[in-house]
């Protein structure tokens, strides 16, 4: 019986034995695609080339491509768990052909390998097919000789297939597997239950709908074709749920050890098994990718599966307490990690965020199920059977608690929810974060849109010179459209060729000047409002500029080797990230300047010091290296196959730009570089922080900038050298011993503020006297000098609440007095005034800070006869 991994295999070697190229899995994140949220078939790789939009150098392809359905409209992840055949993660078997074989080879195919390579019965095999699609039939009912009691005819909605409202369409022949009579279901194709299942989809591309959904004919049809690997390996093993196939069942047995369950055993624990079995894969592949938990897009799919899974396993039957499902990620690791190297790559990373975003949930458990048990109670009270969308949301919005969650809890008790009320209160959220973030939607001025249509396409000469000449297209003043421009206006200048960037991709625009025979304009910023409308901002520094005159146009090349420098340290940052942190690491914003660079990137936690030192390290190893930083243009798909890191967001057109550092990185990227890593001089990390969830930004100088910010360092260790009066290379050493000084003092100032608590400073412990019907505290700290005796006094002051406080020390045969009053009496016993006949008595004026005095000779016996003069002052200002 073969395993997964020989059926995979076999797969493969079959069609490449037909002259098939064998292509690699494509990423989970559609990089070229930003319509998807996920690949979730296999053709979505070869979209492009469908749409004529590009072409591979074969014209048939076969592969086993990683797929998610959990999201988007081909979302399966509510009846994962309930089923033996729907999966959030699943592999999809596929052949293609571009132009070059069409219906009955594909046919043939399907037909041999499943009855002659994998042996499954021909007697157990149904086909149906499109209604309409005589040709597909002719082939099933005469070459394969399908018996027609198993060859049937469906609709639309079963058997044709589109891309979308408009485009490459065609019919679809579907291969089914009848699993028996013991499997509940009818014993037909497209019925109810499970007995008679679809195993493998044969679609025929023919025809292209238009707008108003007629089909026409495509000039080369092709075949797209798509079958599970989970399905077949499951039929093929003699199973009857995919979850009993060699896929699944050694993560079962896992999760089983760990819950101390046998599966098999129970009906509800089977399900919450199968359920966290499924969401494990989809959460290692997922991580894997790069992709970390968060509240929007994919990183809320992964947030929703991997919480969805910690509640079958905590809630839902199995009763594992704590963090489980990070220790149960190795045995997928361990099955997969073959024809998945990427997963053994990112096992530590995998187990990393798996533990802290359930480690998360369970906290968000704890508390939100709290909160749910009191907006349960008190809806039951007010005889309400629909909790309210605010209380929901503020469940939501305060803790992360899950809507789905909140649901079962409260249909266990008979009470629906408001989810219309919840989804206005987040939109209303949402609307309110945009307006203070100061985000909206981006408007094209009207000016722009005008200009875009009217002016022909800016052709950018500035990957390969600094200077060239322009002709004036246009001129554009205050958002309005004139002939000249005489000095002092502040304008944006449209020419038909220009070596100037516009900024985009994180890098800024380029600065120069534009000189024409009567003036001259410094451009501060180059944009690119509209795809091929270049915007040259400046201000007319001399002279006049007329629409039609011819400019010189000259980039400051000082800045543009700045930027440049930046921005292939960026991408040797990216890439130097993703080793040293783990693949994980993806961009997420990026500013580019000529001197600094800012790189926003996913990843879970502060990186910690030692690893910043190896990321700057290396960055610096690869500058020296002086690699060759090459660029060039291909297919978008091609490009992502061949490794390029492009960005989901981003939109990119048939042809993409490629830089490529030696085998250190290689991304889609319109941007300006060096021509080796060595012009880049010193890559500089400034710091590194966090700006959002799971979001960290790092800051860098390059070349110049970085050589002025060690020069900056170094004049700022001096100084700290000069205030420690040393040397610059002691001053680590001095400041050690400083600090050591001070913790000393502060300790010694504890242990005294303790003594005079409990009343045992040397000389005797403090008293309160009333003197005149006044508190009066006395106390003699020896070995204080005048600091500490200000913050003792603050201490015992607050103590007293109300009183007079005299302190005095003796240290080096030196006698120090200090008074202070609380505020209820400072009117009436100004300290400074109880303290001038005292100081007297010590030798001291009571001068600097009157409240305050220092003297010597026989201290101890003038401090005593100190005190005794504040008493006599109290007494005479309180009989006065």
């Amino acid at each position: 019986m073969p395993t997964a991994n020989e059926l995979r295999q076999g797969f493969l070697d079959y069609f490449k034995g037909h002259g098939h190229a064998i292509v690699p899995s494509s990423s989970l994140i559609p990089q070229a695609d930003p319509t998807l949220l996920f690949t979730n078939a296999g053709m979505v790789q070869f979209k492009g080339v469908f749409l004529g939009e590009e072409r591979r150098a074969y014209t048939r392809a076969a592969s086993s491509q990683k797929c998610i359905r959990a999201g988007g409209k081909h979302n399966d992840l509510e009846n994962v768990g309930h089923t033996g055949r729907h999966h959030t993660f699943f592999e999809m078997l596929g052949n293609f052909s571009f132009g070059d074989y069409f219906k009955e080879e594909a046919i043939h195919y399907a037909w041999e390998y499943l009855t002659r390579v994998v042996h499954l019965s021909p007697e157990r095999l149904w086909v149906t097919v499109y209604k309409e699609d005589d040709e597909a039939y002719t082939v099933w009912e005469k070459k394969v000789k399908i018996p027609a009691a198993r060859l049937v005819k469906c609709g639309e909605a079963d058997n044709f297939w589109q891309m979308a409202d408009t485009g490459p369409c065609g019919p679809c022949s579907e291969i089914h597997y009848d699993q028996g009579p013991g499997v509940p279901g009818d014993p037909f194709p497209n019925g109810e239950g499970d007995r008679v299942i679809e195993l493998w989809n044969l679609v025929f591309m023919q025809y292209h709908r238009d707008e108003k959904g007629m089909l026409h004919p495509l000039p080369r049809p092709s075949i797209d074709t798509g079958m599970g690997l989970e399905r077949l390996a499951a039929v093929v093993q003699g199973k009857t749920s995919n979850y009993d196939s060699d896929l699944f069942q050694p993560i079962i047995r896992a999760i089983g050890e760990a819950a101390r369950k046998r599966y098999g055993a129970s009906a509800d624990d089977d399900r919450a098994m199968r359920v966290i079995a499924d969401h494990l894969r989809a959460i290692a592949f997922m991580i894997a990718e790069g992709l970390l938990p968060s509240n929007e897009g994919r990183g809320y799919v992964l947030r929703r599966i991997l919480r969805r899974a910690a509640r079958y396993g905590r809630l839902l039957g199995l009763g594992l307490d704590g963090p489980f499902l990070n220790r149960l990620t190795a045995p997928v690791i361990d099955l997969m990690k073959g024809p998945y190297p990427e997963l053994e790559r990112a096992r530590t990373t995998i187990d990393q965020v798996t533990k802290a975003e359930e480690e998360r949930f369970l906290d968000t458990l704890d508390k939100g199920l709290r909160l749910l048990d009191e907006i349960i109670a008190e809806a039951k009270q007010a005889k309400q059977r629909v909790i309210a969308g605010e209380a929901l949301f503020k469940l939501y919005d305060t803790y992360g608690f899950p809507l789905d969650l909140a649901a079962d809890s409260a249909k266990d008790h008979g009470l629906a929810l408001d989810e219309a009320g919840f989804q206005a209160a987040l939109n209303e959220q949402r609307e309110r974060a945009r307006k203070s973030a100061g985000f909206a939607a981006a408007k094209t001025k009207d000016i722009y849109t005008e200009l875009s249509g009217i002016v022909a396409p800016t052709q950018f000469v500035g990957y390969s010179q600094l200077d060239t000449e322009g002709f004036v297209q246009a001129i554009v003043k205050q958002d309005a459209r004139v002939k000249e421009a005489v000095e002092g206006d502040e304008i944006e200048i449209v020419l038909d060729r220009t070596p100037f960037y516009a900024e985009g991709g994180g890098q800024v625009g380029d600065q120069g000047v534009l000189t024409g025979p009567d003036g001259i304009i410094e451009v501060r910023q180059t944009t690119r409002p509209a795809p091929e409308l270049f915007l040259h901002q400046g201000v007319v520094t001399r002279g006049r500029i007329r629409e039609g005159d011819r400019l010189r146009a000259h980039v400051d090349p000082r800045l543009r080797l700045g930027a440049a420098r930046n921005h292939t340290a960026t991408h040797l940052l990216h890439a130097v990230l993703r080793e040293v942190l783990g693949p994980h690491v993806k961009q997420y914003g990026s500013l580019v300047a000529p001197n600094r660079l800012r790189f926003d990137f996913a990843h879970f936690t502060p990186v910690r010091p030692g690893q910043l030192e190896e990321v700057e390290a290396i960055v610096n190893e690869r500058v020296r290296a002086d690699a060759p930083v090459q660029t060039k243009i291909m297919g978008i798909s091609e490009a992502v196959q061949e490794g390029a890191l492009a960005f989901f967001g981003d939109k990119y057109g048939e042809e993409v730009r490629v830089v490529e550092i030696n085998t250190f990185s290689k991304e889609l990227c319109g941007g300006t570089h060096c021509r080796h890593t060595g012009e880049i001089g010193l890559f500089k990390l400034v710091s590194e922080g966090g700006v959002a969830a799971g979001v960290r930004r790092i800051e860098a100088q390059t070349g110049e900038g970085a050589y002025e910010l060690l020069k900056q360092r170094e004049a700022e260790l001096r100084a700290l050298a000069d205030i420690l009066k040393t040397n610059p290379a002691d001053v680590v050493t001095k400041a050690r011993k400083l600090v050591t000084t001070l913790k000393e003092k502060e300790e010694e100032l504890e242990k005294l503020k303790a003594r005079l608590a409990s009343g045992g400073a040397g000389g005797g412990g403090g008293e309160t006297r009333m003197v005149a019907g006044v508190p009066v505290y006395i106390q003699r700290v020896d070995g204080l000098e005048m600091n500490d005796l200000r913050a003792l006094a603050d201490t015992v002051r607050e103590k007293l609440k109300s009183g007079i406080v005299a302190l005095g020390s003796v240290k080096d045969n030196k006698a120090s007095l200090l008074v202070a009053v609380t505020k209820d009496l400072a009117a009436r016993f100004p300290a400074s005034e109880l303290i001038k006949p005292a100081a007297t008595e010590i030798g001291g004026s009571g001068g600097g800070r009157p409240e305050m005095a220092q003297a010597g000779g026989k201290v101890i016996e003038r401090l005593q006869a100190a005190f005794d003069r504040v008493e006599e002052e109290v007494k005479r200002k309180a009989g006065a």
